[in-house]
């Protein structure tokens, strides 16, 4: 499922801008590719991040994935509901199941980004 009010990487993350704050998680597809979530690593509060950085790590029976900022910028809120229900990430990715804000220090990154249709295409390349 790809939401058109949503910004996408190529690693599988997406970003939902609420005013000056971007909400960022993993995908439908990726959380789908990792089955069942066991446990998520979130990333320390406050911490300043670039694009690209490893900011978190989610587990699940089969495997464990890196996360990464989608951004530069610094994270201003983690889901610590994801501590004691990692299972969120699976039943609601883009609701429940975000991982953590990050305030945005350079607007320009969110050019590189993909919106729905892209990441769409992008997905059926992948395959």
């Amino acid at each position: 499922m790809v939401t058109e009010d949503l910004l996408y990487t190529k690693e599988h993350e997406w970003v939902k801008q609420e005013g000056d704050v971007l909400v960022m998680g993993i995908t439908d597809h990726a959380q789908q590719m990792l089955g069942d979530i066991t446990f998520v690593e979130l990333p320390e509060p406050d911490n300043a991040v670039k694009q690209g950085d490893q900011i978190a790590v989610v587990e699940s029976s089969k495997a464990a994935s890196d996360v990464f900022s989608p951004v530069s910028g610094k994270i201003t809120e983690v889901n610590q509901t994801l501590e004691d229900s990692p299972e969120f990430v699976n039943e609601s990715c883009y609701d429940q199941g975000w991982i953590c804000k990050l305030s945005l220090s350079n607007p320009e990154e969110l050019t590189g980004l993909m919106d729905g249709p892209q990441y769409e295409a992008f997905l059926r390349d992948e395959q």
